[in-house]
């Protein structure tokens, strides 16, 4: 096998390992609320949730445009996919840190900033117009959009319940929760997996076997990524699962219901409006703490939040120097 070809393998291998992570990592986002609340089991839940995350991952590709083609400019030849590689080593590595910690971390900021930081080291051409615009704007946009919206539909929910029967009514929003969990790990697929998508293809540009300006997604490119991650998902993220289901706050069936709705509806927006890789993680984080704040403030355990807000701010640059360190070992040693 030729060498560059022999690496092209090597790094698709590695993005679909980084999908795998991804999808136990993030497995947490689309059921953590459902589980913790009693609507589903964790079995039926997780199962629901790698299921759609399969079909969410052939909704679109935006994303993975945006993944590709605008964050880096690797060039072409062993020297680029190297760069790859380093950048999904980190990346792995960075994600499963923080799971073996039990933060929710987000995926898509983590291999963005690996990308980013062997581009630094390597002095590639990094678009940093695209990384404000798409990757650190919805950084800071979508989790106050999360919460914010998650707030305001919650206490209109309760205006809209104050009259209902507690017990009934919640028994309604845990039958709900059934849709709005799958809604969620739809969004989940249509984000997480396209990221995988992108880095892909990337690769296969830069060892020259997927040319000519076309940026269009193979096949089996979409399969692959959308199998693994649904696999990653069923083996499910039970670490990060406790922390956003029960340490953030204590949900009940409606809180659970309207944050898995509004984070739904941020995925959506994000990726199918503007190809934005946000971080679903975020996104039901700040959700559930907008509608924890519904009950009063204390009622949020702040400390847990501000830890996973940590963990939001250290990904990026964390990443960063992983990717890049790995790529200035990976050259002394070759």
């Amino acid at each position: 096998m030729e060498p560059v070809l022999a690496l092209v393998v090597v790094v698709v291998a590695v993005a679909l390992v980084f999908d795998f992570t991804n999808g136990f990592h993030d497995a947490a986002n689309a059921v953590a609320t459902s589980v913790s609340t009693r609507a589903l089991t964790p079995h039926v839940a997780v199962a629901l949730a790698a299921l759609c995350n399969l079909v969410g991952a052939f909704l679109g590709t935006g994303v993975a445009e945006t993944i590709g083609e605008g964050i880096i400019d690797v060039g072409m030849g062993a020297d680029a996919l190297w760069m790859i590689l380093a950048a999904l080593v980190g990346a792995v590595g960075w994600q499963l840190l923080t799971w073996w910690g039990g933060l929710p971390t987000s995926a898509s900021h983590a291999l963005i900033g690996a990308l980013a930081g062997v581009g630094l080291v390597t002095r590639a051409t990094v678009h940093w117009e695209v990384v404000l615009s798409k990757v650190v704007v919805p950084m800071l946009v979508s989790p106050l959009a999360g919460f914010l919206v998650a707030y305001l539909v919650m206490l209109g929910v309760l205006w809209a319940v104050r009259r209902s029967a507690p017990g009934p009514t919640q028994r309604r929003f845990r039958v709900a929760q059934t849709v709005s969990a799958a809604a969620m790990a739809l969004g989940h697929g249509l984000q997480d997996a396209q990221k995988t998508m992108g880095v892909i293809v990337l690769a296969l540009v830069a060892g020259g076997y997927h040319g000519g300006g076309d940026f269009s997604i193979p096949w089996w490119v979409k399969v692959s990524a959308a199998v693994v991650i649904s696999a990653g998902t069923y083996v499910g993220g039970w670490r990060i699962m406790r922390t956003l289901g029960r340490r953030i706050i204590h949900l009940d069936p409606a809180r659970g219901f309207t944050a898995e709705a509004v984070s739904s509806m941020v995925l959506y927006v994000a990726a199918l409006g503007f190809h934005a890789p946000v971080s679903t993680t975020q996104t039901i984080s700040s959700a559930i703490t907008g509608v924890g704040a519904t009950k009063r403030l204390s009622a949020v355990r702040w400390g847990v939040a501000r830890a996973v807000v940590v963990a939001w701010v250290l990904t990026p640059p964390a990443a960063a120097c992983l990717g890049a360190g790995l790529y200035l070992l990976g050259s002394l040693v070759a």
